[in-house]
C-alpha cells in the first residue's frame, strides 16, 4: 500500500498540473484598462504578446497620450474609448485593471463591480477609507475579486524573507524597517500626465506618503499575518515645496504593535531608487535588499551572508498572469494583493495623515 505521504503528495502534484493545463487550453483572459495617466501600465501594455491576456479595451480621454502609447506598443486606436463604461460596454472585458489616479479607483469599481467584473488597482488601494470601505462593499456584494497590485509582491527576496519568519527561524518579530521611494518624481522624469495628478492631495491622497508608504504597510501587514497596528504615529516634511507645492515629499511612519514596531520611511528625497525591507526577530535579522538578494544574520556571533534567490513560482511573479490565473480559479488570492490586507493599508495611511495633521499618535479602534 502507498504511504499517506505520498498519496497526499502525488494528489498535489496532480491537482497543479492539471491546473496548468486548464491554464494553458483556455483562451486569453479578456482585459480592459482603465486610464492610461499612471506610467506603471507600461507593464501591461509591453506585454501583450505573452498570450494569457488579450487588452480588449482602454478607457482614455487623454486622445493624445493614448496615440502616443498605442504607437509605442503596436496596437491599435480602435481599442481606446471615451469612458470605462463605454469601454465595458463595447468590449465586455472580464477583468479590468486600473491605471488612472488612485481616487478614479473607486468609479471603475462602481463600472465594473455591477455587471461583475473583476479590478486589479495600482497601489494603494483607494485615496481614503470612505472610498476603501465603498470599493469593499461593492466588492462583496457582486463577489468580484478586488485587488491591489504592489511591485514589491512579486519579489523573491520578500518571499523569502517571509519564509524565514514562519519557519521561526528568526524568532519572533520585534522590528521592521521598509524604505521606499526616489530622488522625487519630477527628478526622475515621470511624464507630465503621471505629475500632474501624482502631485495633487486629492487626485493621489497626498505625496510621499501614499506613494510609497503604501508598500511598508502592505508588507508589514502580511510579515504581521493582518494584526491591526495599536498606534500609528507619523512626521512628514515639506523639503521641496519650490517643486512640490501641494503635498509632503517625506514622511516616516511608526506603528506599534503588541510585541513589535514597524518602522516606514517613504521618501523622494531618496539619493537613488530603492524598496527594500529589513526585519529583525528575536535571534536573527533578514534584509531584502532588492528584489533578487537576501541578507540574513542568524545570531550575534554570525557573519551576515548574502544571497541571491529565485522569483517566486508562477504566477506569482507577475502581476497579470497571477490576475489571470486568480479570475480563473487556478490560483488562490495572494495576502499581499488581498481586499482584507489593503482596507488595513488604507487605515494605516489614513491614521498617518492625521498624526501628521494633528501632530499626535493616533490609536486605531480595537
Amino acid at each position: 500500500m502507498m504511504p499517506r505521504t505520498l498519496v497526499v503528495a502525488l494528489v498535489l502534484l496532480l491537482t497543479i498540473w492539471g491546473r496548468l493545463v486548464t491554464a494553458q487550453t483556455q483562451p486569453p483572459l479578456r482585459v480592459g484598462v482603465a486610464g492610461l495617466t499612471h506610467t506603471h501600465v507600461h507593464g501591461i501594455l509591453g506585454r501583450a504578446k505573452r498570450g494569457d491576456i488579450i487588452i480588449v479595451g482602454i478607457a482614455e480621454p487623454n486622445r493624445d497620450l493614448a496615440r502616443r502609447y498605442t504607437q509605442q506598443y503596436g496596437l491599435s486606436m480602435d481599442l481606446v474609448y471615451n469612458t470605462v463604461d463605454e469601454m465595458l460596454a463595447k468590449t465586455k472585458p472580464q477583468a479590468v485593471t486600473a491605471f488612472g489616479t488612485i481616487f478614479e479607483h473607486l468609479a471603475v469599481v462602481k463600472a465594473c463591480a455591477p455587471k461583475g467584473i473583476h479590478v486589479m488597482v495600482e497601489k494603494p488601494l483607494a485615496v481614503n477609507m470612505d472610498h476603501a470601505r465603498q470599493m469593499a462593499a461593492l466588492a462583496q456584494k457582486y463577489h468580484i475579486h478586488l485587488l491591489t497590485n504592489y511591485e514589491t509582491t512579486w519579489y523573491g527576496s520578500n518571499r523569502q524573507a517571509y519564509q524565514l519568519v514562519e519557519e521561526k527561524a528568526l524568532g519572533d518579530i520585534r522590528r521592521m524597517v521598509a524604505h521606499d521611494g526616489h530622488q522625487g518624481p519630477k527628478e526622475i522624469g515621470v511624464n507630465k500626465e503621471f505629475l500632474d495628478w501624482l502631485t495633487d492631495p486629492v487626485q493621489n491622497g497626498g505625496g510621499a506618503l501614499p506613494d510609497f508608504g503604501c508598500y511598508g504597510a502592505d508588507l508589514m501587514t502580511w510579515l504581521m499575518h493582518g494584526e491591526r497596528p495599536l498606534a500609528v504615529t507619523a512626521s512628514a516634511l515639506h523639503i521641496k515645496p519650490d517643486v512640490y507645492p501641494k503635498v509632503e515629499d517625506d514622511v516616516t511612519i511608526l506603528l506599534t504593535y503588541a510585541k513589535a514596531q514597524g518602522v516606514i520611511q517613504a521618501s523622494w528625497n531618496w539619493p537613488y531608487a530603492r524598496k527594500d525591507l529589513e526585519v529583525y526577530g528575536q535571534t536573527g535579522s533578514v534584509v531584502a535588499l532588492d528584489r533578487d538578494h537576501l541578507r540574513v544574520r542568524r545570531t550575534e556571533k554570525d557573519a551576515a551572508q548574502d544571497q541571491v534567490v529565485p522569483a517566486p513560482p508562477a504566477p506569482y511573479d507577475e502581476p497579470f498572469a497571477y490576475l489571470a490565473a486568480v479570475v480563473r480559479g487556478t490560483a488562490p488570492e495572494d495576502v499581499l494583493s488581498s481586499l482584507a490586507t489593503n482596507l488595513l493599508v488604507v487605515e494605516i495611511l489614513d491614521a498617518a495623515r492625521q498624526s501628521v495633521r494633528e501632530g499626535k499618535t493616533i490609536y486605531l479602534p480595537r
